[in-house]
């Protein structure tokens, strides 16, 4: 059959729905039956499933002409998908294809979700195309006799790339891809991405660097223009004094017209105890809404997940409180509008979540933005910005990540055993390994069997066995079934099933939260009042209360930092506050009068200022700097500075630390212009004051805890036997202690310290947001009290004081009463 033959089928089918290929799905069905591989960048909702779909289904009928009536089985494609809720979404776009086309060819799922006797049936006999995640596709590698399984494997899809890039599930595609690569002769890899600062390195990253499989591949971008429009809510009465959280339910009546007003609306909150509060928010207000309102994040059971994404599709509900668990992919046509909650912190976050609505080519996007303090509103009008510019952040790819290489080996050792020299020139060929050394990769190896120098003595760390020809291969049962279920790169805290005490399961919490719940308190969790009974094993046990209550769990993966590109957008319209009023953006306008009054107090720093406040309360000396460079940066930022002044003279201080700055508070009163006399802004000796400032050890030892998990140093527990976390952290602190006390020169404790610094502390946007700021006029005011400015870094600082939320509200509007007066 002809290439030509081959598309008039796919036109043919198009027609059929009333519909036309675009270019871009052409483009890729061309060069992917040509052999190519490819990285496809296209926007959400513009049929890029079915750009690669086809070229997929269409190569199995151009190798076998006669499909309709014989069928050669066997796994032919695998698409890979980051999150679970969206295989079934693929599923049906996948085999729509394959049936509309007479082809016999069969799609599966396998997935967490996937029950054992799915995953029996497909160790007997494999689907044609397979839909997976990255955790799922190890554990096919982790079976015996994978080889043959992905023998004849012609295709493997990547989707969502932009997500897993920057990521440790990145680096473990990058490993299964190498490995894949050589077993399946005639493979195709193809990722599809969003938009995304960084694209020729995310096919790089994809392919390997100088490989034959990126010399020979092609990107195909979508190029279809999106319109994006952004409605800010802003408060008909605006605080002068601003503070976090409460204006955001505030506006909750601004909300309900506009759910009104559209089919369905998703509501994205950025942490799963907002999505929790939200949600009971609006049904305390607007009962009517009872059965038309849902709630959808992680840690609610699949069973509601999946209900509420039927339910939206079938539009039976006006709105549904979310999160991040409904960013991706998820094809959701009736969606009318989107509501973003609180600033998203990333242009791409607010990008993917705009696609949600109007989720078709050519459909126009509707997002509102709703703050949650009116300092927010200057994130809003920078999201204005950034969806005019297409400007979006870079995903920095990870290097030498030897704790998902030790487990990717160990996964090689259980299922076919491997030979050492044949895989290093495997992993030579990814992007993160490209440097890895012989010594590093002996060292390696050398841990795989002996369980490193300062552990020999003990046989649980040798796993795996050296064979007479060479091959290193696990032998022991006991191991590989460990190793089975431990296979994943996602660390967080222990989960605990939420279930009634008659047994029906509700969702997932994490450990730290239960551990502060006395028996009889009540949380709000899933859209229910639950009181709490008892834990017995990993479960939690709760019956429904009828009390009100304001403890919601909180989950740990909550805190959102503000990316680079973002701060930068954040600090232009900042700047734009001195610009003439019909330049300015209707958000920056109507902050006008916190501008004056900040003005009055302090000043508006320009470009080319950097501002400090100092003034002092009752509480002491307040010390309050101003980057705009995110929180993270901020903590290290805060810490650093804190360190030089007491090399000065011997002071103390607390930290406290928001988006937009940070405050140093003292007992006593420093002298600043000394302080700014001696360098402080320097970008010199950073790694060095920051070690010192921060504990870095302590930091490293926490970031050493998912290392040791994911290497696999310390066992997780079984299914429904979970280590508690407190144990898994003594286990792996101990091992931390004996590596620092006894062999520093392990790579395991030395890549602790290098992601602390590298991916939690950002060191290298620590040093620009230095070498910026020592550019920059330093302007110190000393303010007789707050300012607007520094008045949300002061509540954020109370908001952690063991203080109950009512209180807490009570005493900062006291606060800001006081202060407006004045």
């Amino acid at each position: 059959m002809t290439e030509e033959e081959l598309y008039k089928i796919a036109e043919n089918w198009f027609q059929l729905q009333n519909w036309k290929p675009f270019p871009f799905q052409k483009k890729t069905w061309s060069a992917f039956l040509k052999g190519k591989h490819g990285l496809l960048n296209a926007p959400t909702g513009s049929g890029k499933t079915y750009a690669l779909w086809f070229p997929i289904v269409l190569n199995y009928i151009k190798q076998n002409p006669e499909y309709r009536i014989k069928h050669k089985k066997g796994l032919k494609a695998i698409w890979i998908t980051p999150l679970r809720a969206l295989s079934q979404e693929i599923r049906q776009s996948a085999e729509r294809v394959t049936k509309d086309l007479e082809t016999q060819m069969t799609v599966g799922i396998r997935t967490g979700d996937t029950s054992t006797n799915e995953r029996a049936q497909q160790k007997r006999n494999m689907p044609d195309l397979l839909i997976t995640t990255p955790e799922s596709l190890q554990l096919l590698l982790a079976s015996k006799g994978y080889d043959k399984t992905f023998k004849n494997c012609s295709a493997i899809v990547v989707d969502e790339w932009h997500e897993l890039l920057g990521t440790k599930r990145g680096v473990q595609m990058e490993l299964a891809l190498s490995r894949l690569k050589t077993v399946s002769k005639n493979l195709r890899i193809w990722g599809i991405s969003a938009t995304i600062g960084n694209l020729e390195q995310a096919r790089e990253v994809l392919l390997g660097p100088e490989t034959e499989a990126l010399k020979n591949s092609v990107m195909i971008r979508a190029n279809i223009k999106k319109k994006i429009t952004v409605k800010s809510i802003i408060p008909k009465k605006m605080e002068t004094f601003p503070w976090r959280g409460h204006l955001g339910i505030r506006l909750l009546e601004d909300v309900v017209p506009i759910i009104n007003n559209s089919r369905t609306t998703l509501l994205f909150t950025n942490t799963r105890s907002q999505c929790e509060i939200w949600f009971q928010k609006i049904l305390e207000k607007h009962p009517e809404y009872a059965g038309e309102i849902a709630m959808h994040h992680g840690s609610i059971n699949k069973e509601t997940r999946t209900w509420v994404e039927q339910a939206i599709r079938n539009e039976s509900l006006k709105a549904v409180v979310c999160t991040s668990s409904l960013d991706l992919g998820v094809d959701f046509a009736p969606v009318e509008t989107v509501v973003q909650i609180g600033g998203p912190k990333g242009v791409a976050r607010f990008l993917q979540r705009a696609g949600r609505s109007g989720h078709r080519p050519g459909k126009e996007s509707v997002i509102h933005f709703l703050p949650t303090h009116a300092i927010e509103l200057i994130e809003a009008s920078a999201l204005q910005e950034a969806v005019k510019q297409n400007a979006v952040e870079d995903r920095i790819p990870y290097l030498n990540s030897y704790d998902v290489l030790l487990q990717y080996l160990t996964t090689l050792a259980v299922s076919n055993g491997f030979y050492p020299d044949e895989i290093f020139l495997e992993i030579k060929q990814t992007f993160c390994y490209q440097a890895i050394t012989l010594e590093q990769w002996h060292w390696l190896l050398n841990f795989l069997v002996m369980g490193s120098q300062s552990l020999q003595t003990y046989d649980e760390y040798k796993k795996v066995e050296v064979a007479e020809d060479g091959k290193f291969k696990v032998n022991n049962k006991g191991i590989a079934m460990r190793h089975r279920f431990q296979i994943g790169t996602i660390v967080g805290d222990a989960n605990l099933t939420v279930r009634y005490q008659r047994g029906g399961y509700i969702g997932s919490i994490e450990e730290y939260f239960v551990s502060k719940l006395t028996q009889g308190d009540v949380f709000t969790f899933a859209g229910r009042n639950l009181e709490f009974i008892r834990i017995k094993g990993m479960q939690v046990h709760v019956r429904n209360s009828k009390k009100r209550t304001n403890k919601v769990p909180s989950w740990m993966g909550g805190r959102l930092t503000l990316s680079a590109r973002m701060s930068e957008l954040l600090r232009n319209e900042l700047y734009s506050a001195y610009s003439p009023l019909k330049e300015q953006s209707e958000e920056i306008r109507s902050l006008a009068h916190i501008f004056e009054r900040q003005g009055r107090e302090s000043i508006v720093p320009r470009p080319y200022e950097f501002l400090i406040e100092t003034f002092k309360t009752r509480e002491g000396y307040h010390h309050i700097f101003y980057p705009f460079e995110g929180r993270f940066v901020h903590e290290a930022m805060g810490s650093l500075f804190g360190y030089r002044i007491s090399l000065l003279s011997p002071i103390t201080f607390s930290l406290a630390f928001n988006d937009y700055g940070f405050e140093l508070l003292s007992d006593k009163q420093i002298d600043m212009q000394q302080v700014i006399d001696n360098d402080l802004f320097t970008a010199e000796y950073l790694l060095e004051d920051l070690q010192k400032s921060l504990n870095s050890t302590e930091m490293a030892r926490r970031k050493f805890r998912d290392i040791a998990v994911i290497s696999g140093m310390v066992f997780t527990g079984y299914p429904y036997k979970q280590i508690k976390m407190k144990h898994l952290q003594s286990n792996s602190q101990l091992l931390f202690d004996v590596f620092r006390d006894y062999e520093p020169n392990n790579l395991l404790y030395q890549q602790a310290f290098r992601e602390t610094f590298e991916h939690q502390l950002e060191e290298g946007r620590l040093r620009m947001a230095l070498e910026r700021m020592a550019s920059q006029e330093i302007v110190w005011k000393h303010c007789e009290q707050p300012t607007p400015f520094s008045f949300p870094i002061i509540t954020d600082r109370l908001s952690r004081e063991r203080l109950s939320s009512e209180k807490l509200a009570d005493r900062i509007k006291r606060m800001a009463a006081i202060l407006t007066k004045k």
